[in-house]
């Protein structure tokens, strides 16, 4: 995290206790409707039986939700949200809030303060839910509607697309491959015995060889040159030498002075 600055600790000194809610999706945007027009809804809290019970009511101007799904057509949300009440869990959960102050200087440009604080601790955790009833099926209905259409329309033109893009006759890493290709191709099988005798003098200078350079040396097709190695030599997946190929331990004759047989 950036660093902010000092962290204002007034809400804890003030032992300030928050609640922290889940709310439904749709609830949330409704409350973003209501910005300056004051109340968003009413929440009773209230004892029955020795056990709380907490609810919301949604303010009537909003349960209204306009344009659903592409759809003209309004539909009224639930209004009351019964709320299901969780422990914290042993958790040390806290709220924070981060506010920005503009700041002139001599040159009259303004500079941004950002500011965190911490605002309290959570002691109460809740789910806010909808009360089941024919609104809120209609509500799920359209956005399951809306959810399950494709993201992608084919759609006919009626005429030819004018732009200034191109397409590409060949690509840069085909025609590698091809060029590539064609130079295997080149290159004719030698005789088996001719092939592991360059093979043994070239493993007599170095230990350690990659694929590229014994093809260097022999001359041979990749493919071609792998067989053969697979009989006479060790790849190496891992380690210092990873992705190199060295002799098998009965074919290192150069080691210790052996010869092979």
């Amino acid at each position: 995290m950036a660093d902010k600055g000092e962290l204002d600790m007034t809400g804890a000194k003030q032992n300030t206790g928050m609640w922290l809610v889940k709310v439904p999706k749709y609830l949330a945007q409704q409350w973003t409707k209501a910005t300056g027009r004051g109340e968003v809804g009413k929440l009773r809290i209230a004892k029955n039986q020795g056990k709380t019970e907490v609810s919301f009511t949604l303010n009537e101007e909003l349960a209204s939700i306009q344009d659903i799904g592409g759809k003209s057509a309004s539909v009224s949300a639930p209004r009351e949200h019964p709320f299901i009440l969780q422990s914290v869990g042993g958790q040390t959960l806290t709220v924070f809030t981060e506010s920005s102050s503009g700041q002139s200087d001599e040159k009259s440009e303004i500079k941004t303060n950002d500011k965190l604080a911490m605002e309290g601790i959570v002691v109460q955790r809740a789910e806010c839910r909808p009360a089941a009833g024919e609104n809120y099926m209609k509500l799920k209905k359209l956005q399951i509607e809306e959810s399950s259409k494709p993201m992608r329309l084919s759609k006919q033109l009626d005429k030819a697309v004018t732009s200034n893009y191109k397409p590409v006759a060949n690509h840069r890493y085909n025609i590698e491959y091809e060029k590539k290709k064609k130079e295997d191709g080149k290159r004719a099988r030698a005789d088996k015995q001719q092939v592991l005798d360059m093979l043994f003098s070239a493993f007599e200078k170095h230990q350690y060889y990659n694929i590229k350079d014994l093809v260097d040396i022999t001359k041979q097709p990749v493919t071609y040159l792998k067989e053969i190695l697979r009989d006479i030599g060790i790849y190496n997946v891992k380690g210092t030498h990873k992705n190199t190929w060295e002799l098998k331990p009965e074919y290192r004759h150069y080691q210790g002075g052996e010869k092979s047989d």
